[in-house]
């Protein structure tokens, strides 16, 4: 499925839920029932910086496409991180680069993040779309 459906399917998923609180809540919930990474994969250069919580993001580049895990201490980053692994992962290098996770914001899951945690919240594609940069630089 092409990024730009992704991000419409998601979209129409989380606009269903009327509440900007229950949303938030579904995000947790999202991020409880993924699945988190091995005690081994948690190292510093899976590590990003600039967030509060402690946070990973594990890439993964493989016949043209990338993907993606996540790990966090901290419920709401990790459903964050893993709603933008999940977006993120089994599309190709250059479709990453071009595609920004706006549709959060139209969503109102952003506005209701603290200044920090918005911060991650870009670290965590600023993360994604650099390893999708240095896959194309292979290339």
């Amino acid at each position: 499925m092409a990024l730009e459906q992704k991000k419409d399917a998601l979209v129409e998923e989380i606009t269903l839920i009327p509440d900007a609180y229950e949303r938030l809540g579904y995000i947790v919930d999202r991020g409880k029932k993924a699945d988190g990474l091995t005690e081994d994969l948690r190292i510093d250069s899976f590590k990003i910086e600039g967030c509060m919580s402690q946070l990973w993001i594990v890439p993964a580049y493989k016949e043209g496409l990338c993907s993606f895990k996540s790990e966090s201490d901290s419920a709401i980053v990790k459903g964050i991180a893993s709603l933008l692994c999940d977006f993120y992962s089994e599309e190709k290098p250059y479709d990453i680069q071009k595609t920004d996770a706006d549709f959060l914001s139209e969503v109102g899951i952003t506005q209701h993040l603290s200044p920090n945690r918005r911060n991650g919240l870009s670290r965590i594609v600023e993360s994604i779309q650099r390893f999708a940069k240095s896959c194309l630089a292979e290339l």
